[in-house]
């Protein structure tokens, strides 16, 4: 039998050494939050209107910062690149996540093997708007409507690349629709000559949008989104309309580096959730067009393998390019 000395010994360097990875206290430092995009965009929104609560939940401030450049791929490789500790994360995006990988093949991070997919945060619908002067009611009449003109029906996006390009051409490929897609240099300038009518078409954001529709100056034809939106509860689905597996909302995720252990995944995941379904934040989030969906991990992960080979699909047959 071990004397009392020798176990006393064995005590004190027990508590002497220091814990394991997965079993220290956690969090005990700040959280650095990156936002691979800059100050005021949807995603820099999303992530400040969230963390003040998941910081009081999880004991630690968290600390934003943005690093923004070449569409969210500078600052989603910091993080994948950070210990997986829990203390960066990333608020990533339909963009850094999952479009750029088809659209930017040289992109330093592969995002299924170098991170771990946390949570699918919020979604961003779109709507399907036309200029007043189309003689289209509804998304059937306005694709019957393009099949007829010659050369084709324009359509403006906020870039090549971005997911209102995207989405024109996913509609063109399901439906058959002649559209030729015009890329401006800002989601603004497109809807402006939409609203002109030197565009017939655009899908946008609907926060963006929605004024017009309710001034009579753009019709609203479609949303984006998989089911009718509370904002727009008269406005049908393009699914509804016909156009099977049109859901092609942006979105916003939360990541942290791969092996990020379980415990802490979950934690934040935790904290996340609760903050985005506060009862101040319906409000907030519906002011910015988003929507809350805190989908869990084991979720968010095959969901997210989905999306990517989608836009990969749209990307390769469409041509598709970033600025």
């Amino acid at each position: 039998m071990p004397s009392r000395r020798a176990l006393l010994g064995g005590a004190i360097a027990a508590t002497l050494a220091p814990p394991a990875f997965g079993q220290e206290k956690w969090p005990a430092r700040p959280i650095r939050m990156i936002v691979p995009f800059g100050a005021g965009t949807s995603t820099d929104i999303v992530t400040r209107l969230a963390t003040p609560r998941m910081s009081e939940l999880l004991g630690q401030p968290i600390v934003v910062e943005n690093r923004a450049g070449a569409g969210g791929i500078v600052g989603s490789d910091v993080v994948a690149k950070a210990e997986p500790d829990g203390y960066t994360l990333c608020m990533g995006s339909i963009a850094s996540h999952s479009v750029n990988v088809s659209l930017m093949p040289s992109i330093p991070y592969d995002v299924l093997r170098d991170f771990t997919a946390i949570s699918l945060v919020t979604e961003a619908p779109n709507l399907l708007v036309v200029s007043s002067s189309v003689p289209a009611r509804t998304l059937p009449e306005f694709i019957e409507w393009a099949k007829k003109q010659r050369g084709g029906v324009s359509y403006a996006s906020a870039g090549n690349g971005t997911s209102s390009h995207l989405a024109g051409e996913l509609m063109k490929m399901k439906t058959g629709a002649p559209l030729v897609h015009v890329p401006y240099r800002s989601g603004a300038q497109a809807v402006t000559d939409v609203i002109s009518g030197q565009v017939p078409m655009t899908i946008y954001q609907v926060t963006a949008v929605l004024p017009f529709v309710r001034d009579g100056k753009l019709k609203a034809l479609a949303t984006t989104s998989a089911k009718r939106l509370e904002m727009v509860p008269d406005v049908p689905t393009a699914i509804e309309q016909g156009i099977e597996d049109f859901d092609v909302s942006a979105w916003h995720g939360l990541f942290a580096p791969a092996k990020l252990p379980v415990e802490r995944r979950d934690r934040i995941h935790a904290a996340l959730r609760e903050a985005l379904f506060a009862p101040e934040m319906k409000g907030k989030l519906e002011d910015q067009g988003l929507l809350p969906v805190a989908m869990a991990p084991d979720e968010f992960r095959p969901w997210l393998e989905q999306d990517i080979a989608k836009w990969r699909e749209v990307v390769r047959t469409s041509g598709a390019r970033a600025d």
